[in-house]
Order: structure tokens, then C-alpha cells, then sequence
């Protein structure tokens, strides 16, 4: 299921894409909170649509939301499982299919961003089949996406770009799209991963994309629009990941963002899920952005920097915050912070 039109951001509280909610979070047994980075971020933006979250015996990360069963979230309400785990590789382990079972039996529609496609998992298929209800996966493109060609068109367009996996790009993006819908501007999130689309409702896993293709889905995600209308595009991966980097090569070419905001957290000193693999310094990603993104946008331009502080006391953010801007010279805050350092970042995507 992948959707494409627009969608206002006030409007993110609504049913996404038919999706069926409320809803329960899976988190089955995992054990690295940035892996259940669709969890969080459902909890987190759309929380009104959780009732409460599923968890596998050995699984010890939490949402903090109610502990129930699928029966029990079934009588409060939920109507849809929600596979709130983005592992690497987006697999649906072995261990995990009885608990899905259970859920599809409780009289609930199982939605997975993975990889993985739930109804070629034959468990899940023979117990959907029998109980009558939907295996819906999120992270499938649409058809007819062409190849990018790299024209200059109008509106303007910001991209949130990282120095890792899973550290922040989604929420600064949601973040800055509010702000500056605060200051009464027309703007549109563009989701590019599964957790953003399940949020906002429309957009197109970008990851999901045969490679020859993605910077024609980011060109069909944000089109030509009137030049007063900002499009803020969730980044996805770094470009200077050894896994992930073509991904989010093709998703800078094809958004051709006018300007781009550096998103990292403090304290992160290896990739995440590759150990041995030192996080690149922001100088590093904005040079790299910078140098790659002026293929399609000649002018590209560094914004700021948002840090993601959530592990630091309010007085650590605030020194971390401080010393990075002055380092640096450019705008940074933590948008979920906000305060008069988000509202000067919030300028510089705008200057």
C-alpha cells in the first residue's frame, strides 16, 4: 500500500491511508530501541491511534504505552497490529509468527513496514485466510515510477539528511513542517519511509525502490508546486553509510532541496548494527551533501543542524546545542526542544 497526494500535516491525526486503527504496537523481542523507531514514532506523533503495545517474551524495549495481549487490545478498541519494528534487512523472524497469529485470531488486520511481505509467510496467509482479515504491507512503491531526469522545477524544498540510521531525520522533518505551518506557511511532509507514511498517510518507501528509480520517486513525491510552497522531505539513511548510502544518494538527487538540515545525536560513535563503523562528523556529512547535491541543485545550501538530545539532562542539551553552533556557525537546536534556538533554524530553511 503506498499513496502518493498530498496530505496536510493538520491532518495527521486522521486514518492513515485506510490504515486500520487504533492501533496495538508490536514490538516483538527486540532488544535495540533504534530498531523500534516505528513504534516510537507512531506513539510519539499520532498517539491518540495507539492503545497500547504487544511485546514477545526477551523483548526489552518498551513504548511506555499499556501492556496488552492482542484479545485484550481487540476489547479496548484496536482493530490493526502494527509491526512497530524496522530490523535490519526489515525481516519477520520465525519466533514472531505465533504472537501475529495470535493477533490475526483476536480479530486483528496485521500492518508491517518490513521488507518481508506478510502474505508470503504461509502461517500468516492460512491464518488471514481463515480469520477473514487483511495482511497489509506499507512498504510497497507504486507502479509506473520513472527515471529521474533532473530538471530544475518550482517550489522549494528542504531535506533532512543524517550521520546515521534511526537517529532523528523523521522527527526533525515532522518538526520543521509544524513550525512552519505555525508561521502560516503552506507546506506538506513527504514521507520517504514506512513509519512517515503510516503517520502522514501518503508518500513512497523510498527504500523499497529498485535503485534505477529512486530519484524519479523523490521527483514524483515533491512535484513542481507554486514557489511559495515548501515540501519537507524525510531523509532516509547517510549518504556516507556502508549499507544504506545509495539509498540516500538517489533520495538527494531526486528531491533537489534548496536547502538541507544535518540531523545526529550526540554521544552515537558507531553505526548503528556495524560495529567498527565510526559515525562520520557532521563537517563530513555537510560536505558530502553539499558536493553530491549539486548535480541536480546548484545551489544547495546547509540550513543547520538538528541534534537529537533525548539521552541529556535539559542543561547537557543546552551546552551540546551551544557548542555545535559555535563550532560550526550555523543554526542547531533539537526541534522536539524547540525554544528560540528551533525558531532560528526555522529561519535559515527559510532565508
Amino acid at each position: 500500500m503506498s499513496v502518493t497526494a498530498r496530505v496536510p500535516q493538520d491532518e495527521v491525526s486522521r486514518e492513515a491511508a485506510g490504515l486500520p486503527s487504533p492501533y496495538l504496537l508490536f514490538l516483538g523481542d527486540t532488544v535495540e530501541p533504534g530498531y523500534a523507531k516505528t513504534a516510537f514514532g507512531l506513539r510519539d506523533w499520532v498517539g491518540e491511534r495507539c492503545v497500547g503495545e504487544f511485546v514477545l517474551p526477551g523483548g526489552r524495549v518498551s513504548t511506555g504505552l499499556p501492556a496488552l495481549a492482542p484479545a485484550q487490545a481487540a476489547a479496548e478498541g484496536a482493530r490493526g497490529l502494527v509491526i512497530g519494528v524496522a530490523n535490519a534487512g526489515g525481516i519477520i523472524p520465525s519466533n514472531w509468527i505465533a504472537g501475529l497469529v495470535e493477533a490475526l485470531e483476536a480479530g486483528l488486520d496485521i500492518v508491517s513496514g518490513m521488507h518481508a511481505r506478510l502474505g508470503d509467510i504461509p502461517e500468516l496467509k492460512a491464518a488471514a485466510e481463515r480469520t477473514g482479515r487483511r495482511l497489509i504491507d506499507v512498504r510497497t512503491p507504486p507502479t509506473g515510477i520513472p527515471v529521474g531526469v533532473g530538471k530544475p522545477r518550482l517550489g522549494r524544498r528542504i531535506l533532512t539528511v543524517g550521520t546515521d540510521c534511526a537517529l532523528g531525520k523523521k522527527y526533525a522533518a515532522l518538526a520543521i513542517t509544524r513550525g512552519l505551518k505555525a508561521r502560516g506557511l503552506d507546506v506538506d511532509f513527504r514521507a520517504t519511509g514506512q513509519t512517515g507514511i503510516m503517520i502522514a498517510g501518503a508518500g513512497v518507501p523510498i527504500d523499497a525502490v529498485v535503485s534505477d528509480f529512486v530519484a524519479g520517486a523523490a521527483e514524483m513525491l515533491s512535484p513542481a508546486a507554486a514557489s511559495s510552497h515548501i515540501d519537507v522531505i524525510e531523509g532516509q539513511g547517510s549518504l556516507l553509510h556502508p549499507a544504506y548510502g545509495a539509498v540516500s544518494l538517489g533520495l538527494l538527487h531526486g528531491s533537489q532541496p534548496d536547502s538541507f538540515v544535518v540531523c545526529h545525536e550526540p554521544g552515537r560513535t558507531e553505526i548503528l548494527g556495524h560495529p567498527g563503523f565510526a559515525i562520520p562528523s557532521i563537517e563530513a556529512v555537510i560536505s558530502a551533501t553539499l558536493a553530491l547535491g549539486q548535480v541536480t541543485s546548484p545551489d544547495i545550501r546547509c540550513a543547520g543542524i538538528s541534534l537529537n538530545t533525548g539521552k541529556l539532562t535539559p542543561e547537557a542539551a543546552e551546552a551540546e546545542i551551544a557548542a555545535v553552533a559555535a563550532r560550526l556557525g550555523l543554526p542547531v537546536a533539537d526541534p522536539l526542544r524547540g525554544g528560540a534556538a528551533f525558531e532560528r533554524l526555522l529561519d535559515s530553511c527559510l532565508a
